[in-house]
């Protein structure tokens, strides 16, 4: 059994414009994709108790590049661009497009994704792309149903069922694992960092 690996002495490595200037293809990392507006960032400031590693911003879409953390010499996060949203002009959203692509396609040490989608607006279009794409590749996907603060406990609830109903139904649970999360409540931490772990060590 490997050390449990220590989420909050992550630290900054590089933001690659495209997958040719990602770091070596070695070890393992956990990428974190989502809509430009699901609170990826918070919810890797979350993880690792550093409110400052991946910037946050008001206006969505503001990770263009694909940033990488290390949490151990052998292991890293990848906060990717995010998708659907934005508003930046169309050929920079496709050449955004291209790299994410290009990285989930080619990326030997990805070993999971871990899926932000805030929990009033699941499954969108873009969202179910990349689930579809995933479940081709028979990559693992953590769905985290973010800002589930927004809800009372019983929608909250009805929603994370509705999603598994929906991906059942798609024939598209079979490496999906499904939670709810706050980076404002800090709940479901434990539970992320439990699927983190399971993938990287």
């Amino acid at each position: 059994m490997s050390d449990p690996i220590i989420f909050n002495k992550a630290q900054f490595l590089l933001s690659a414009p495209s997958i040719k200037q990602c770091p070596d293809d070695t070890g393992k990392e956990v990428a974190f994709a989502g809509r430009s507006n699901a609170g990826k960032s918070s919810a890797i400031n979350t993880l690792t108790n550093n409110k400052k590693l991946a910037r946050t911003s008001k206006t969505p879409g503001r990770t263009q590049l694909l940033n990488f953390f290390t949490l151990t010499e052998d292991c890293r996060l990848v906060d990717l661009p995010g998708y659907g949203f934005a508003k930046v002009p169309k050929a920079m959203k496709q050449a955004w497009d291209r790299n994410l692509a290009g990285y989930l396609q080619e990326r030997q040490s990805l070993q999971g994704l871990v899926m932000l989608m805030d929990i009033r607006h699941p499954l969108r279009q873009y969202d179910w792309q990349m689930i579809r794409w995933a479940s081709e590749s028979g990559m693992p996907i953590h769905l985290l149903l973010t800002k589930a603060d927004k809800l009372k406990k019983g929608p909250a609830k009805s929603t994370l069922l509705q999603v598994e109903r929906d991906l059942t139904d798609e024939n598209l649970m079979e490496n999906i694992t499904i939670q709810m999360f706050s980076s404002l409540k800090k709940e479901g931490i434990n539970e992320l960092k439990e699927k983190l772990q399971s993938w990287l060590t």
